[in-house]
């Protein structure tokens, strides 16, 4: 049960082959025994369980709240939940619990959806590894499939790979099979990096799309939600039911803006496909260009128009991340004080002093780098040479899309990443500025456009890692979107984990049957 996808294991409830009950306590012993990967900060196991009670009397009664009534499903550690630990993996809310829950989990509890757990993840979602957080790193479930284990001899435990970031607990909980849909956060590719990694479907919806009310923000101006499921199908199924308007939100749109069912049957005799040529980036090794040249041919044979297009500001949208991120955390970090909520200093003979050693304490080096760095950016005589020229290099990325969308492309086929899931060991070798430019290359220019984008995984690369490619949008086509990537999906085959038969439990890998690994 725990390898079906969202639509299939709503039907299964529905029709009584098993209990929400049942399905939760799966779910948690799944959770146990993969607890290894460290994917959860807090495990919801006696709320959780209540829920399927309640869902399960719900089915019995024939009167359930929706498609999703008794499904279980995971939440990133930086979105609030009412009376459950919220914590950013960050020392500063170790001990918050908030008053109230987002918007977008209030949406799938009104669903009847059970929540198992918060996700781990980079301290207040600052890094590309989610490796920075104060309860540890999240560990890859590939660290310890036979595809990974059998190519590289890889001993677990030592030789693990990353999950990327910042959403990584939420990209281990759905390809762990402890969750059938997750939710995370995106900033310039915190949940389509993961999802790369980690070989889950995971989409940045068009900003405004859905509600950020009650997601502790990093970007205002570049957050949005982000939905991790298994199939393109499932994604687009959560939203449907998350989007839409929402009063404490004022970014937020109608739904009748953008549609988010799927296409029943895409002709991709009428799509055409840019492939960015800047997208050629240094250090994108050579399995990913593969796949990418593989996909395009695959939809070229089928009849879509692929051609090269140009997005030429798109080189630029590193250091323009950089500065406009550090500014608005700079200014998001200013009321963790000490004062109100979260981490106080016992030191306090000053309010000066309290101040200064509760942030010290509260955050780590790559949040208090960013706070310092975003300080100077907004110094009035840095102003105007770095925020508002970023701000204008911002405005040149979003024409550039707009510009190839005008001119009759429907979506552009780009790499996520540059490469598969890099080893711990190699990845901690870098500083998280260095590593979060690298991975950022090709998912953050969508943030700054505010355009939909969703990674699918293609392939495992020669070590037995999953690889994944990124189709972007144009604005509230998310529908589209996710059509092409379902189109993709149905063809390259990507193997769940749990095609893997597990074998060996003290060393945690799985028997090799790639032959059978269909979906």
């Amino acid at each position: 049960m725990l390898n079906l996808t969202l639509r299939e294991i709503s039907m299964a409830l529905r029709e009584g082959n098993i209990s929400p009950t049942e399905l939760c306590r799966k779910c948690l012993n799944r959770l146990k025994q993969t607890k290894h990967l460290n994917a959860y900060i807090t495990i919801t196991e006696e709320q959780a369980l209540k829920q399927a009670q309640q869902a399960e009397t719900r089915l019995l009664q024939g009167a359930p709240k929706g498609p999703l009534d008794g499904v279980p499903f995971a939440v990133k550690d930086n979105f609030s939940t009412k009376n459950i630990k919220t914590t950013c993996a960050s020392r500063m809310l170790k001990d918050y619990i908030p008053p109230y829950n987002a918007t977008v989990v209030q949406k799938l509890l009104d669903q009847g959806a059970v929540l198992i757990g918060k996700t781990n993840m980079d301290e207040f979602a600052m890094g590309s590894g989610s490796t920075d957080g104060a309860f540890g790193p999240v560990k890859n479930p590939w660290s310890y499939a036979a595809p990974y284990c059998e190519r590289t001899g890889a001993v677990p435990d030592t030789d693990w790979v990353i999950t990327g970031g910042s959403s990584g607990g939420s990209a281990a909980a759905v390809a762990s099979l402890t969750s059938y849909l997750a939710l995370g956060s995106d900033t310039g590719g915190s949940t389509r990096n993961p999802g790369a990694l980690c070989g889950v479907v995971a989409l940045k919806p068009t900003y405004g799309l859905l509600s950020r009310h009650g997601l502790i923000p990093l970007v205002n101006s570049f957050d949005v939600p982000g939905i991790m499921t298994r199939t393109a199908s499932d994604t687009a199924f959560v939203l449907c039911i998350l989007q839409g308007l929402d009063t404490r939100d004022s970014t937020t749109v109608s739904p009748a803006l953008s549609s988010t069912e799927m296409l029943e049957e895409l002709d991709v005799k009428n799509l055409c496909v840019g492939i960015p040529k800047e997208f050629h980036a240094p250090g994108l090794s050579e399995e990913i260009v593969a796949q990418w040249s593989r996909v395009a041919d695959m939809l070229e044979k089928a009849g879509a128009r692929v051609e090269q297009v140009s997005l030429a500001h798109s080189q630029y949208s590193i250091p323009c991340y950089h500065v406009l991120c550090c500014a608005e955390v700079a200014s998001n970090m200013a009321r963790f004080d000490g004062l109100q909520y979260g981490h106080r200093s016992q030191i306090d003979h000053s309010t000066e002093a309290m101040y200064a050693t509760t942030r010290h304490e509260g955050f780590n080096d790559v949040v208090r780098g960013r706070i310092l760095s975003g300080n100077y950016f907004l110094l009035k005589q840095n102003y105007e040479h770095y925020f508002v020229k970023a701000q204008k290099v911002r405005r040149l990325i979003a024409n550039d899309f707009k510009r190839v969308f005008g001119s009759g492309v429907d979506v552009l086929l780009t790499p996520t990443t540059l490469s598969d899931a890099t080893r711990y060991s190699d990845f901690i070798q870098e500083d998280n500025r260095t590593r979060s430019s690298q991975e950022d290359v090709f998912t953050g220019p969508a943030n700054m456009a505010g355009l939909p984008a969703v990674s699918l995984p293609t392939a495992l690369s020669r070590r037995g890692l999953p690889i994944g490619l990124q189709l972007i949008g144009p604005a509230f086509q998310d529908k589209k979107l996710l059509s092409v990537a379902q189109w993709i999906e149905q063809r390259v085959c990507f193997p769940f984990i749990s095609d893997f038969e597990e074998s060996n439990r003290q060393g945690s890998c799985y028997n090799l049957n790639l032959a059978g690994a269909q979906r």
